[in-house]
């Protein structure tokens, strides 16, 4: 399990994670900065500059879930990890990778008063003494109480909120513990499926609107938008499959078998292994139907209609690529087979 201590830069919560590992039997603290520390010996300069917050690095957010699995594989118990998360999409990715591992995981907030928080960013010195190093990061933790006042709105409706304003750091860990103890700081909903062995199979389902725009979701487990539709389980029709999925993610109920557009065989990427992908059309949503449209569970959180144009600033851009085809061959009435993202044949 991880019991994850969110909360804005200087809110106390390293310090409580410290002495929380003292109050949950065979608990071990795993700080996430060690790992954007690592990232600044090991990636190019010319990547790191591409960013302001390592956070932004997709191999952050990729290595932290590693890096917990494989501490969790070696002294089991519990992860206490303090760590400033403040895009709901990189929660929602690092959560839903560690649900597909099968680690739950526990969300606390600690929602520090605000002028409480400055007075504790103003007395911050860094332990090695650099006064300027002190306010470089006393200045960082000033710029993001803002982008903190923002995400309050998802944290508060996410996590367990404990207001720390008042409590040191050791009645903080104590109230954590309680929460923990008694199931106030439940598990997260974020459900993913256990991340592949090998190739698979994947079929997407394109519907449209009366403009022609297609519908696309929202997943609450990875960044970047996405086509109803899902991984074929074992001997199951791929068009059936988008039938299932269709249902199962936004409760629409598919009176046809969906035809098929594209076939694109996704080359493996590790740690990716690839495998087929398919896309049908799905045909017409009209506004009565649209209007029944509802997100069945938690792995989205959110749906719209876009054109070509927007879709391609909201998918993948292995994804738009597979649609870009998939609308073409709809306009031909033919089926594209395509390699990478890329015709042949």
């Amino acid at each position: 399990m991880v019991v994850w201590i969110n909360g804005a830069f200087s809110a106390g919560k390293t310090t409580a994670a410290r002495e929380l590992i003292d109050l949950i039997p065979n608990s071990t603290f795993y700080d996430p900065e060690v790992i954007g520390g690592a990232l600044r010996f090991l990636l190019p300069q010319k990547r790191l500059a591409e960013v302001t917050d390592y956070q932004d690095l997709p191999i952050w957010r990729r290595m932290v879930v590693d890096a917990a699995a494989a501490l969790l594989a070696e002294v089991g118990g519990v992860l206490v990890v303090p760590m400033t998360l403040l895009r709901q999409e990189y929660r929602d990715e690092i959560f839903g990778s560690l649900a597909a591992r099968r680690i739950p995981v526990r969300h606390v907030l600690l929602a520090t008063d605000e002028t409480i928080l400055r007075q504790r960013i103003a007395a911050r010195e860094e332990s090695d003494g650099d006064p300027e190093g002190s306010e470089r990061v006393r200045q960082w933790a000033y710029d993001h109480i803002d982008p903190y006042r923002t995400a309050l709105g998802w944290l508060r409706g996410d996590a367990h909120v404990i207001d720390n304003s008042a409590l040191t750091p050791s009645g903080t860990a104590e109230r954590i513990a309680e929460a923990i103890r008694t199931g106030a700081a439940g598990i997260c909903e974020i459900v993913q499926t256990p991340e592949p062995t090998g190739e698979t199979v994947a079929a997407g389902v394109l519907l449209f609107d009366e403009e022609n725009r297609v519908l696309l979701v929202d997943p609450t487990y990875k960044p970047g938008w996405e086509f109803p539709g899902g991984i074929v389980e074992r001997g199951e029709a791929p068009a059936r499959a988008g039938i299932r999925e269709v249902a199962e993610e936004i409760g629409i109920q598919l009176d046809r078998v969906p035809r098929l557009l594209v076939v694109d065989w996704e080359p493996p990427r590790p740690p990716a292994y690839g495998g087929l992908r398919m896309l049908f059309d799905g045909g017409l949503l009209g506004p009565a139907e649209a209007g029944r449209l509802s997100l069945q569970g938690s792995e989205l959180r959110g749906w719209r209609f876009a054109t070509e144009e927007e879709a391609a600033g909201l998918l993948p851009p292995n994804h738009f690529k597979r649609l870009r085809w998939a609308l073409r061959a709809r306009e031909r009435s033919a089926v594209i087979n395509l390699e990478a993202g890329v015709p042949v044949g």
